[in-house]
């Protein structure tokens, strides 16, 4: 077994997803950093180190989840705050890299947000970039520093094979452009793929009836990478409701779940929904039907590889 050192490495979690830093914390073998993270009643927001991280590979982690700007800000702040105290390293750890939707010039005289916030990152000084299932797998070009974008699918699969009946299942991708994960997750269980013929996605009115594939007495397998505020989910579940399902399940790497998502999902013909916790997940919103996967391990074990200079590849295989 590789022996991995977490000599002079600190980690520190800023507001967003603290219980997710605690466990990648455990798993590297260390406590989270000491900061103090204070607000002024205008919004302005002080961070202070209240220790000396001199010399130090320091990883900052925070998703960038509601409220949105505020996390942004705090994190721009503390990679500030950091690089003026000698650490030997920056290194920014985003569970949740938000603002990945906007990766495109799709319409004229819109931002390239996901751009935006690369560039800024950069200008503060950081080193690398750790984060987990991009909406956009380009975000990691609109870097001019190393990239590793880690895959939650093995897991999520381990997860669902290890505790689900996939007997006579079938990968379902809920529109066109999300056959590609579809097919890497059907392969990963061994189950075919069906494709839910929604021809205006972004179109939240408008009701798809066509599935691609056969759906009919199997148990459906929605695969995601995020569910905001779950119309599109609870759009799929209807459709395969309609066309005879056994079961829907959804999983999805992202659970950001804004606005009434929960209770959309609390009253659609969804069974389970299969989710990490790279967003942090309210207890007043963690119903039954959701299955909180953990990536601590995951990125815990990526920290320990990128500070001891191991290839990250291994956990890709």
């Amino acid at each position: 077994m590789e022996s991995l050192s977490n000599k002079n490495m600190k980690i520190f979690s800023l507001s967003s997803n603290r219980p997710l830093a605690e466990k990648i914390a455990k798993v590297c073998g260390i406590k989270l950093g000491e900061a103090t993270i204070n607000r002024f009643s205008d919004g302005e927001i002080q961070i202070k180190i209240d220790e000396s991280i001199r010399g130090d590979s320091v990883y900052i982690i925070q998703s960038l989840t509601d409220p949105i700007n505020a996390n942004i800000m705090e994190l721009f702040i503390m990679i500030d705050a950091v690089r003026r105290t000698s650490a030997k390293s920056i290194n920014v750890v985003i569970p949740y890299y938000g603002y990945a939707r906007h990766s495109a010039k799709k319409r004229e005289r819109k931002a390239i947000i996901a751009k935006l916030i690369a560039r800024i990152l950069e200008n503060t000084g950081i080193d690398r970039v750790l984060t987990l299932d991009l909406h956009a797998a380009q975000i990691q070009g609109f870097f001019n520093k190393p990239v590793d974008n880690l895959k939650a699918d093995k897991l999520m699969a381990k997860h669902m094979l290890d505790n689900y009946d996939l007997e006579n299942a079938v990968v379902v991708s809920p529109d066109h452009g999300g056959v590609g994960r579809a097919r890497g997750f059907a392969g990963l269980i061994d189950a075919p793929i069906a494709i839910i013929d929604n021809r205006d996605p972004e179109n939240e009115e408008h009701i798809p009836t066509f599935i691609i594939g056969d759906v009919k007495d199997k148990v459906a397998i929605v695969a995601d990478d995020m569910i905001d505020t779950a119309s599109r989910a609870v759009k799929a579940a209807n459709v395969l409701a309609n066309n005879g399902v056994k079961a829907v399940y959804l999983v999805t790497t992202h659970g950001v779940f804004a606005g009434d998502a929960i209770n959309k999902i609390s009253n659609a013909p969804i069974k389970k929904v299969i989710v990490s916790d790279s967003v942090y997940i309210a207890p007043e919103k963690q119903i039954d039907k959701l299955d909180i996967v953990s990536v601590a391990d995951l990125m815990g074990n990526a920290i320990l590889r990128i500070h001891n200079n191991k290839s990250v590849g291994k956990l890709f295989r």
